[in-house]
């Protein structure tokens, strides 16, 4: 079994070479796993990390979960609730560019501060030696 649901909150993909190499070419364009999980988390769907495994310890079986908080069986009705994330500049508002600008100009103003006590510190370090 390629895929399998963990309590109808996510699935799992047990075996991703047979999963990439089986499944993937009958409803996408490509058998990359890679991209798979590209397209997964683009949908806002994220990979499940079990405490036992610590995040950063690579699991022992070839055994991967994914969940959306929309994705769950037998509510088919929230699938539409899943879409692409859209990340573009349009979305920027005005008034987060200003106060972005702003914090860059105190930041510049605060490095010149600094640059100007520590060539002070400097010479007064030249004139003490």
């Amino acid at each position: 079994l390629l895929v399998f649901w963990q309590s109808g909150s996510s699935f799992h993909v047990f075996d991703q070479g047979q999963f990439a190499k089986e499944v993937l070419p009958k409803y996408f364009k490509h058998s990359n796993m890679a991209s798979f999980v590209r397209q997964l988390n683009m949908y806002g769907f994220r990979k499940v990390v079990h405490i036992e495994q610590g995040g950063l310890v690579k699991p022992e079986k070839d055994d991967t979960e994914f969940q959306h908080p929309y994705f769950i069986r037998g509510q088919e009705h929230l699938l539409e609730n899943i879409k692409r994330k859209v990340t573009s500049v349009s979305s920027i508002k005005n008034e987060d560019i200003k106060v972005r600008q702003d914090s860059v100009s105190k930041l510049l103003t605060d490095i010149q501060l600094m640059k100007g006590k520590q060539e002070s510190m400097d010479s007064k370090l030249i004139a003490m030696k």
